[in-house]
């Protein structure tokens, strides 16, 4: 096992970026504010501390120094003050504890052929004491990226009110809106070569010195990025130390944020439609005559650009392009000299999407991870109680068929039944109920139809916009009726008129009639759970209102 952990940490340090320092660029200055304005220090309150140690995980594994969050949690009332004594000064002389930069590294299989160990992610697992600091620093530096609105709006990853649903939304808003006029789209689906692991951390702390943090914050955060040490470990054996010459550790609390920070202004200087969520990158646009299409060509020469001056690099055999719309001219790109290759569907953020916007790929997709997960619960549960078998359904199985539906909800009756069959399966494995129909089967074990709870999950996601729980303007997909004269509730919407089948049975068109025949009471409940029990009380009058 030693052998196996010397060959994974000799993969995880190979890919480690070699900053040249001799030509640091000038990031752009983002930070608008005045100097006083500028995240310079933070101090630690004794109460800030004993709350995020209460928050600890009792189940997360322990860093080098091995002490169990189990323990650092009961003893928390005790510790509390030398701990936030211990950050305080950590903070002023902008150092941190030599025991903070060692981590042990689990690789975690991403994909593909389970004997390469370039399939694998690597995973730190640190000193639960530098998470609780990590998660104040964190918390302070995104209060202060949000006052100052510095973050840009395409950037969906590791966001409050921002998820994969909201960057997968916007992008197919925008594609079906193009399809419905017969416009063409051509997007560009980006890898990052080891992206999380390649950001050199000169050019890192430039960026955030861009961004107005400065002072005790920017050199604490230098000290946390310099001279780490990691080993693999797996099975109890541990590979030797290596250097952690580049990167932000992924398992860290602060490493997403400073990642966000440091790609950044990506977006400068592009003519298309870029969204990201952290790494994963697409930029898009309509492209219906040659200067379009060479609009497109320059964002990505102008990519191809920033990841050279920042020495991140793009793995271009893993970059695509979709054409979209009947009419598309299926223009050729590429990046650095390689030529792009088209794509009919590429998974993005989990979703299988297709050149024609039909569902039925992600449909077979999901059905396929959700009848593996149910068939590894067949074989190794005998004693099947309900309470037991739904719990393990709706835990295992269901979030296969309903991840990120609002995006991809399917419309034609046999795609509706291809997902209903593995729940329809489900409910089959009980003896008893075999021979009852499925809609009797359900009521036993007290389970929606997915038809249901898709158009519920639409629902909730209206709900969430329309009150501002989601970072997304209102009027990014409806419009608000103003028409006071018509009858229901006071938050109804405008229905487009759409000419495709893509368009009309997208989110931002199908929802729109069964959200306008809800309550007033219902569309203005005070919170998220309000709103789905008012949901479930309205199934209970209208046992068809959530059926297409």
């Amino acid at each position: 096992m030693s052998q196996i952990a010397e060959v994974f940490n000799d993969q995880f340090s190979s890919v480690f970026t070699s900053e040249n320092t001799t030509e640091m660029p000038v990031p752009a200055s983002l930070f608008t504010g005045s100097d006083n304005e500028k995240l310079s220090s933070i101090i630690f309150t004794q109460d800030q501390v004993l709350k995020r140690l209460l928050q600890l995980r009792t189940d997360k594994s322990a860093g080098v120094d091995n002490i169990s969050s189990r323990f650092l949690k009961a003893l928390c009332p005790e510790i509390s003050v030398p701990v936030t004594l211990l950050f305080n000064c950590s903070m002023s002389e902008g150092k941190i504890p030599h025991d903070w930069k060692l981590a042990n590294v689990t690789p975690i299989h991403k994909q593909g052929n389970r004997n390469r160990p370039d399939n694998y992610r690597p995973i730190s697992l640190t000193c639960h004491l530098s998470k609780v600091m990590e998660s104040i620093v964190r918390d302070t530096i995104t209060q202060h990226l949000e006052k100052f609105n510095l973050i840009k709006g395409s950037q969906h990853g590791f966001r409050r009110k921002r998820s994969c649903v909201t960057n997968l939304l916007v992008f197919l808003d925008k594609v079906t809106t193009c399809n419905d006029y017969k416009d063409s789209v051509d997007t560009i689906f980006l890898d990052f070569a080891k992206a999380f692991d390649k950001v050199p951390h000169g050019r890192l702390l430039m960026k955030l010195k861009a961004h107005g943090i400065d002072g005790q914050v920017a050199s604490w955060i230098g000290d946390w990025l310099a001279n780490r040490m990691q080993r693999v470990c797996i099975s109890g054996a541990t590979s030797g130390w290596r250097l952690v010459m580049s990167g932000v550790p992924q398992g860290s609390v602060l490493g997403p944020l400073l990642f966000l920070i440091f790609i950044n202004d990506l977006d400068l200087g592009l003519l298309n439609t870029i969204l990201k969520f952290a790494d994963d990158t697409k930029i898009f646009g309509k492209v219906i005559s040659p200067v379009d299409r060479l609009q497109l060509q320059t964002d990505l020469d102008t990519l191809s650009k920033w990841a050279e001056l920042w020495q991140m690099k793009f793995n271009v055999s893993k970059c695509k392009v979709m054409h979209t719309g009947s009419r598309n001219a299926n223009y050729s790109y590429s990046m650095n000299g390689q030529p792009l290759n088209a794509v009919h569907d590429y998974k993005d953020l989990g979703i299988v999407i297709t050149k024609s916007l039909k569902v039925a790929d992600h449909c077979q997709y999901a059905c396929g991870k959700a009848n593996k997960m149910l068939g590894l619960i067949k074989r190794t549960i005998k004693h099947r109680s309900y309470t037991v078998m739904v719990q393990l359904y709706k835990s295992l199985v269901r979030p296969h068929l309903e991840y990120c539906s609002s995006a991809w909800s399917p419309h034609y009756s046999k795609d509706k039944a291809l997902i209903e069959s593995v729940q329809h399966r489900f409910t089959r494995l009980f003896p008893e109920l075999r021979t009852m129909k499925y809609e009797d089967r359900l009521e036993v074990l007290r389970l929606w139809t997915l038809e249901e709870r898709r158009n519920r999950a639409d629902l909730i996601e209206v709900y969430k916009i329309l009150h501002g729980l989601t970072d997304i303007p209102v009027s990014t997909f409806f419009q608000l009726n103003t028409d006071s004269s018509t009858r229901g509730h006071s938050m109804k919407l405008v229905k487009p008129h759409c000419h495709t089948d893509s368009r009309l049975h997208f989110f931002s068109s199908r929802v729109i009639n069964r959200w306008n025949c809800l309550t007033q009471v219902c569309v203005e409940s005070s919170s998220v759970n309000t709103f789905k029990r008012h949901l479930e009380g309205l199934r209970q009058k209208k046992m068809n209102f959530f059926m297409d």
